[in-house]
C-alpha cells in the first residue's frame, strides 16, 4: 500500500487558522484536538479541520504546506469555503459508529455515522 501525506488547516471557532503538515491525518488531528502538545492550536483552541489535501509524495505536501502558509488570510479562507463552505469539522465524525448491513438508522445508538467517506491512516507515523 503506497504511503499518503497530507496538508491540512485546522480552525477555532473564532477563526484562527493553522496549516500542518502529516503522514497520519487522523492521529494528528486528534492530537490538536487533544492539546497534546503545547504549541499554537492548543494556545488557539485550533481544533477543527476544516480543510485537507492528500499526496503521494512528502515533498509535494509540504510545498503546499509553504505555498499556503504564504497566502493572503482571504485566499486561505477562498480555499477552505470552495469545499467546506460553513467551514464544519471535517473530523468531526471520524471514528463514529457505522451501521452494519442489517440495521437501520433509526435503530442506531446515539453516536453519529460518518458522512465523509474513508478515514485517513490511524497509525502514527514518525515525522508527523
Amino acid at each position: 500500500m503506497a504511503k499518503s501525506y497530507w496538508t491540512y488547516i485546522m480552525a477555532s471557532n473564532s477563526g484562527t487558522l493553522y496549516t500542518g503538515v502529516t503522514s497520519a491525518l487522523y492521529f494528528r488531528v486528534q492530537q490538536h484536538k487533544r492539546h497534546t502538545f503545547e504549541g499554537f492550536t492548543a494556545k488557539y483552541e485550533c481544533t477543527r479541520l476544516v480543510w485537507f489535501e492528500e499526496f503521494a509524495d512528502v515533498r509535494n505536501a509540504i510545498r503546499r504546506e509553504k505555498q499556503i502558509k504564504g497566502w493572503t488570510r482571504a485566499k486561505k479562507i477562498a480555499l477552505i469555503e470552495s469545499e467546506n463552505p460553513r467551514w464544519e469539522d471535517i473530523a468531526d465524525n471520524w471514528g463514529a459508529r457505522m451501521l452494519m448491513r442489517n440495521e437501520r438508522i433509526d435503530e442506531q445508538k446515539p453516536e453519529r455515522s460518518s458522512s465523509r467517506g474513508e478515514l485517513p491512516s490511524a497509525t502514527p507515523d514518525e515525522g508527523s
